[in-house]
């Protein structure tokens, strides 16, 4: 199915401003990526998500192919089961933070290491883009009030 077709435009254009053209999930930025971004369900459409605003999120390809129809993963410090990052009622703030160089999102919550680890928020591409972006002043991106 094309995503496009069944996304409304006005939808699409509302969703990616509110991401401000980066992945919900890694921060990545859409400027930067060699593939398109795509229109991620945060509950899967297989699992009852509607099409709207507040079930969708701006992502990469890549965090979108990691998490599919996940929407739980195992956090490896508790070994419990927890959600998956939710961006539309989560702050990214609370769950991650970057490390020490910014290269790297770390998880400092159960459900921030669980979206690390689920979607690799830490894939070896993203990681040295990271690093090339933070030495020319693009990288991490300017928080927003609800990213704080």
């Amino acid at each position: 199915m094309n995503e496009k077709r069944n996304i409304p435009a006005k939808l699409r254009r509302t969703v990616k401003a509110r991401a401000r053209e980066l992945c919900e999930y890694c921060r990545s930025r859409e400027d930067y990526s060699t593939q398109s971004f795509c229109y991620e369900h945060i509950l899967p459409r297989v699992a009852g998500g509607a099409t709207a605003a507040e079930n969708l999120a701006y992502s990469c390809q890549g965090c979108n192919s990691h998490k599919a129809t996940r929407i739980e993963a195992v956090d490896y410090l508790t070994d419990r089961r927890v959600k998956l990052f939710n961006p539309r009622q989560m702050s990214w703030r609370e769950h991650f933070r970057w490390s020490e160089d910014f290269s790297e999102a770390v998880g400092i919550t159960p459900i921030g290491r669980a979206t690390v680890e689920a979607l690799k928020l830490n894939r070896h591409g993203l990681v040295n883009l990271r690093r090339v972006l933070y030495a020319i002043g693009k990288h991490p991106p300017l928080e927003t009030a609800n990213e704080e």
